[in-house]
């Protein structure tokens, strides 16, 4: 299938992922690294109107909007392919660059900013599914089926093990939190660095899903979902059933408290909703009366990477203790609030940039530097 325009939806469902995400990474950019913040492990009744509040944004976000971040990958990786196949290049060929940058951008992003990074994980997992790719539509089904039953197994056997009455409640972030309200940035940084591998574990731990997830969006890409037809229509209404009637009611577990149904919801729940999302979204856009908004959406999308960095450059001065110093100090209220209001001003930058420089400076910033590279 050959694409040569661009899909708008396919920028629209980025940019809301990359707000999205700063929906659940808020939560532990004000409470100062204090991931128990996004789980239910230190929970044993019912919550306050300010957990609850937060669990009802997270119910949303976590989990589902990095599941649909990370399909949007995948379509990126499928396009940066037909794009290798129109041109008679080789596969995966320049590509490589393009991860190897990915992969620097999320070390410098780890080290400088935020310790639960993202980019390096999809580095690593776009070198295994070019490969993938390469080989073809058997090869990826194949993958689809190793990587996919690996993870749920893994997911339900800490499921199993949680509902047996394993611990799993997360203790130990006392001087992690210390740290962000009283600590100078060069001191997160050598924390950061110091702990690399235990906060690599994540990135790590889900990479088999980041496989599966990646090859979904080749897969939707490839079928046609993101198209503005009919088979594309009809693509989307699928997804939308999943989403409504599994994707939901599995989401809801995040409600029980005690800690058990956390690491499910967040990593096999979620990505359900995620794929629900992609369907919700292509049939609000049939509303064209907000097509202001959708296109502003699709603005952010085209510069993900930028704002991505931006949102969670930002979150860090408001909330650590070298900047605004809030981290700690607000209720889920005013936490929601600082999540919009950023959400907004990403919107507003986002327009600027697209309107007069038609791209981010993190991706002119990539382009440009693997054009030096590349260049012979």
């Amino acid at each position: 299938m050959k694409v040569q325009q661009r899909l708008p939806l396919i920028d629209l469902l980025r940019g809301f992922a990359v707000l999205g995400t700063l929906g659940t990474n808020i939560w532990i950019f004000a409470n100062l690294g204090d991931i128990s913040y996004i789980t239910t492990s230190n929970y044993s009744g019912w919550w306050s109107l300010n957990d609850f509040l937060r669990m009802t944004v997270l119910f949303f976000v976590n989990g589902k909007l990095l599941g649909l971040l990370t399909i949007m990958f995948g379509v990126g990786l499928e396009l940066k392919y037909q794009q290798a196949l129109r041109k008679g290049n080789a596969w995966p060929g320049m590509y490589i660059w393009t991860i190897v940058f990915l992969f620097m951008e999320g070390f410098i992003h780890f080290t400088l900013v935020m310790e639960y990074d993202i980019l390096m994980s999809y580095a690593v997992t776009a070198v295994i599914v070019a490969f993938i790719v390469k080989f073809g539509d058997k090869a990826i089904k194949r993958a689809l089926y190793v990587f996919g039953s690996f993870h749920a197994l893994m997911i339900l056997l800490i499921l199993v093990s949680a509902l047996l009455g394993a611990n799993a409640s997360i203790t130990g972030l006392d001087p992690v939190v210390s740290l962000y309200e009283y600590g100078t940035w060069f001191e997160q940084i050598q924390y950061r660095l110091t702990h690399f591998l235990y906060y690599r574990t994540e990135a790590i731990f889900i990479i088999p899903m980041n496989i599966f997830l990646f090859l979904l969006g080749v897969k939707l890409m490839r079928n046609g979902v993101f198209s503005q037809n009919d088979k594309g229509r009809q693509a989307r209404q699928k997804l939308f059933k999943i989403g409504i009637f599994i994707g939901i009611p599995l989401n809801f577990l995040i409600f029980i408290p005690g800690g058990a149904f956390d690491l499910p919801v967040r990593y096999l729940f979620a990505p359900i909703l995620s794929i629900g999302y992609i369907g919700i979204l292509g049939k609000m856009i049939e509303y064209k009366k907000l097509d202001w908004l959708w296109k502003r959406f699709g603005e952010i999308g085209k510069m993900s990477l930028s704002c991505y960095v931006l949102q969670n450059v930002i979150a860090s001065i408001i909330f650590y203790g070298w900047g605004l110093g809030l981290g700690g100090k607000l209720n889920s209220i005013e936490v929601i609030g600082i999540w919009l209001t950023l959400s907004l001003l990403q919107l507003f930058i986002a327009h600027l940039c697209i309107k007069h420089f038609h791209v981010g400076p993190m991706e002119w910033i990539r382009k440009h530097a693997i054009q030096s590279v590349t260049q012979k």
